[in-house]
């Protein structure tokens, strides 16, 4: 089954995606966590990586179901036909949410330490501590000649 791109309402993108699963449709809303930081409080919160849109694997002829679900808007299209999503590009999202999700922890860093930096694809990159801060971390890519910024 083809994957579609659901255009949602705004800030409604993990109620659709539950109305869908409890629907029987195969849905892939990935997600990211955050801090948010209020006056008197900060606090982590759960944001979709793809702000209005969930990804939804339906047959073409049952693609209409999804329009009885509050929140959905409509099919976003490209070429004049419904948005396809390839499934190797499906895996990929699901992967950065599930790596997102997993929590690093690290003991101490001080500059001149050498440390795996994630986030270039299949190729592992380590690099030099520059400089550390409360909240930051900069690291020297030799190899490819950048310095990159880390939050802690």
């Amino acid at each position: 089954m083809p994957w579609y791109v659901l255009v949602t309402k705004p800030r409604s993108e993990l109620k659709v995606k539950e109305y869908l699963l409890n629907n029987g449709i195969d849905v892939c809303c990935p997600t990211r966590v955050e801090r948010r930081q209020w006056s008197d409080r900060v606090k982590k919160v759960t944001v979709p990586l793809l702000p209005s849109m969930v990804l939804v694997s339906i047959e073409p002829k049952e693609r209409n179901k999804v329009f009885d679900v509050p929140g959905v808007v409509r099919y976003l299209f490209y070429l004049g036909q419904p948005a396809k999503v390839r499934d190797n590009e499906i895996e990929v999202l699901k992967r950065i949410s599930e790596e997102r999700s997993k929590i690093l922890k690290v003991e101490s860093i001080k500059p001149g330490d050498r440390i795996e930096v994630p986030g270039f694809g299949s190729l592992p990159q380590s690099g030099i501590v520059k400089q550390v801060s409360s909240n930051r971390c900069w690291v020297v890519l030799e190899q490819l000649g950048f310095v990159v910024t880390m939050q802690l």
